[in-house]
């Protein structure tokens, strides 16, 4: 039983600490994440001028806590959604950077003296990049809207799923305490099914679950709800032999894809600021400054095998990908640190007990001082292009710049096969995994149970319930899934089109029958399972697929419509009223240009033919909302609309305000400007002019004479008025 006390006690100091540390790190505009490494070797043993925690016990049930909900708000933040809008070029940047730092951090390890499972977690944690760091970066510089920046964050939205991937790999070889290809075979393998199990559940149930209770959740409730999912998964991910971390990271992504995604994310950034704090903290805890000295040598050479090989790896990834030399070269340069995945990977290798003590506190060092660095290489990256492509040969030049090209420009053929081809694999993967969780839960569960109750029919009617649960799935891998659109463009383009198709059809009837043989021989012999299997299949195909033709399609469309719910709420495309006319629900952003209007004043209508029929403000809806009504940030706007003037007005909504430097209360003046009889203003009023709009300023008063006009938006500048303003004091220069 934990002692209630000295587990406050050791909260109450490490926030402490945390609170003044990172407001100076904030005062030094440096990364907060280091401000809470300080504070963590602050409040260690390390550090004897200053109380330490009890029982450090206590702080590694905060930590684990904190990797929990750090998991899940990244899970948020992914989507598999995002994840198959990223592209190949991601992904296969992302792998090759991976295996580059895995092998060269493995190599290193070994040369430096450690063990090969040390090596194998060495590697791990030297090849994820911080996306926290990175994305900091990129707004503080100012540079997040250039090109490389949007290919650096779909590599490390792949990097976040092979880091969840590494977890159970490298979980599975320590605890076998070897490197055998079949147990990391089956545990790959496992974890496929089981987030693909996962997803396909939770994409059915959760959209619909969400949708039906939309009125009831409140901030409160969304928050209660939000983290019951989160630790009821987590604790499922035990269940099912993986980490609490994985069930975690599962459930976000899964909620990623919903509508409420923004709320959920909202009402959640408290939780996860508060217990990442904590778990960052615990990782300065880790730091020992008799360690860091004596380890000096081996971790300046792994700060430097992380700057080369993330800059080499990430600008050859990019390259082989198609993309420009600058664009990858600008990317590389990005990759230049280590962060919160190489802090959690760090964790689960002490938790399993098969990491060096030593190895944490050098990997913290080489993490902070690479996070150091990171803006630096970034700068870096600019003139080092410009170096590049001067000197290098012409012809090396001409062959990049043409492949980048052509690997960007496919043809039309290449690019229907490619889609067709994807449709293919995600069908046969996604239908497949179906199939063998029914299968499981049949011989494992439904067998056994029937035996049980009725041994003489258990046979029989095992396989007739577990043939009908399969069907759907079996019939959906037997369909053709090239539409006759795009067999009739291939046939255009080629005239043996159809045998690539003939041979994807063959393959796929051959898994379906696989699983009706498997089945029956399991059941009963396997010469049953190959003569009645043959007979199965065919009545399948033949006779019932009228049958459940409709339905399946009902099943698919409304998997396709729960994944894509988001977009489809925000565009309206899902919820048609006549003709081309629909429904959308758009979020207001804080950079908005009618943020604060009345509806009257914000030309919705008269600009972009669109009407307003609902604001939810909170759980307050508004029908049908007056003329006087105002529009706030976070407001969820009900748009009837065509798709063209939905499509148009989207990004007007939604948009959000620039990252600039964070302005200062001290910055915000008031003050008066007096009108001369050459101003701009004289006869319009603040309605016309729209200063809030264009300067970002508000009309406080209008002071004509001794008396002081409230400013109704009718009343018109005249000259001698002195106009009394508040607003940032750059604005105010530039009106004056």
């Amino acid at each position: 039983m934990p002692n209630i006390e000295s587990l406050i006690t050791d909260l109450a100091l490490i926030l402490i600490l945390g609170a003044i540390v990172t407001v100076l790190f904030k005062w030094l505009k440096q990364p907060v994440v280091l401000g809470y490494i300080v504070a963590g070797f602050l409040a260690s043993p390390h550090f004897e001028y200053l109380p330490t925690v009890t029982t450090e016990a206590n702080i590694e049930f905060w930590a684990q806590l904190g990797i929990v909900v750090l998991l899940f708000s990244l899970g948020l933040e992914f989507s598999f959604k995002k994840l198959l809008n990223v592209g190949g070029s991601a992904a296969v940047t992302a792998l090759i950077i991976v295996l580059g730092m895995m092998a060269a951090g493995f190599l290193i390890g070994r040369l430096l003296g450690f063990t090969n499972i040390n090596s194998l977690f060495l590697g791990g944690m030297l090849s994820m990049s911080s996306t926290t760091i990175i994305i900091k970066a990129y707004n503080d510089m100012g540079i997040s809207r250039r090109k490389s920046a949007s290919l650096v964050f779909a590599v490390l939205v792949v990097e976040d799923l092979f880091a969840v991937v590494m977890m159970v790999i490298l979980s599975s070889i320590a605890l076998n305490n070897s490197v055998e290809g079949s147990e990391m075979l089956y545990s790959v393998g496992k974890l496929i099914f089981f987030l693909v199990m996962w997803f396909l559940v939770g994409v059915f149930v959760l959209p619909s679950l969400l949708n039906a209770s939309r009125r009831f959740l409140n901030s409160e409730t969304l928050l209660v709800v939000s983290m019951g999912l989160c630790f009821g998964m987590a604790v499922f991910s035990v269940y099912c032999g993986f980490s609490l971390a994985l069930g975690a990271f599962i459930i976000g992504s899964i909620l990623a894809g919903t509508s409420l995604v923004e709320r959920i994310e909202k009402v959640v950034a408290p939780v996860k600021d508060l217990f990442g704090a904590v778990f960052f903290i615990s990782v300065g805890m880790m730091v020992n400054p008799e360690i860091i000295v004596q380890y000096a040598s081996p971790i300046l050479i792994l700060s430097a095998v992380v700057i080369v090989g993330m800059i080499f790896f990430g600008t050859f990834g990019m390259l082989v990908t198609g993309q420009p030399i600058r664009a990858a070269l600008e990317s590389g340069f990005s990759f230049t640190q280590i962060g919160e995945f190489s802090f959690i990977i760090a964790t689960l290798g002490m938790s399993l007990g098969v990491l060096d003590s030593t190895i944490y506190p050098i990997i913290v060092a080489v993490s902070v001082l690479t996070t150091f660095t990171t803006p630096y290489f970034i700068r870096f990256a600019t003139p080092v292009s410009d170096f590049v492509e001067s000197h290098l040969p012409q012809r090396l030049h001409f062959l990049i710049e043409r492949y980048s090209s052509e690997a960007s420009n496919m043809s039309e053929t290449k690019l229907l096969w490619s889609s067709l081809i994807k449709r293919y694999a995600w069908r046969v993967i996604l239908y497949s995994i179906i199939l063998i969780a029914i299968t499981l839960v049949s011989l494992k569960i439904l067998m056994p149970w029937l035996n049980e109750i009725i041994p003489n029919w258990s046979r029989l009617i095992g396989c007739g319930i577990t043939l009908s649960a399969m069907a759907p799935f079996l019939l959906a891998l037997s369909y053709p899934v090239s539409r006759k659109v795009e067999r009739r463009r291939l046939k255009k383009a080629n005239t043996l089109f159809d045998i690539p198709l003939i041979v994807l059809s063959l393959f796929r009837w051959l898994i379906a029958l696989g699983f009706i043989v498997y089945i029956l021989s399991a059941i009963y012999t396997m010469t049953v399972g190959f003569t009645i299997g043959l007979g199965v299949f065919v009545l399948f195909v033949f006779f019932l697929s009228k049958n459940v033709k409709h339905r399946l399609r009902h099943i698919e469309s409304r998997f396709l419509e729960n994944l894509n719910e988001r977009e489809l709420r925000r565009s309206g495309k899902n919820n048609s009223l006549v003709y081309d006319l629909h429904m959308a629900y758009m979020t207001v952003g804080y950079g908005c240009p009618f943020v604060g209007e009345r509806l009257a004043n914000s030309n919705l209508r008269k600009q972009y033919g669109v009407n307003v029929a609902s604001i939810q403000r909170g759980a307050e809806i508004i029908t049908i909302p007056g003329a006087e009504m105002r529009i706030f940030p976070g407001d969820v706007l009900g748009i009837i609309g065509t798709d063209d003037q939905i499509q148009t007005l989207l990004p007007v909504v939604e948009a959000e305000l620039e990252e600039t430097a964070n302005v200062e209360a001290k910055d915000i003046e008031f003050v008066n400007i007096q009108l001369t009889e050459n101003s701009s203003l004289l006869g319009k009023t603040t309605a016309s002019v729209s200063l809030r709009n264009r300067y970002k300023v508000l009309v406080v008063a209008i002071q004509r004479d001794n008396e002081y006009l409230k400013p109704t938006g009718e009343i018109p500048f005249l000259p001698g008025d002195i106009v009394w303003i508040v607003g940032n004091r750059k604005t105010i220069d530039q009106l004056k």
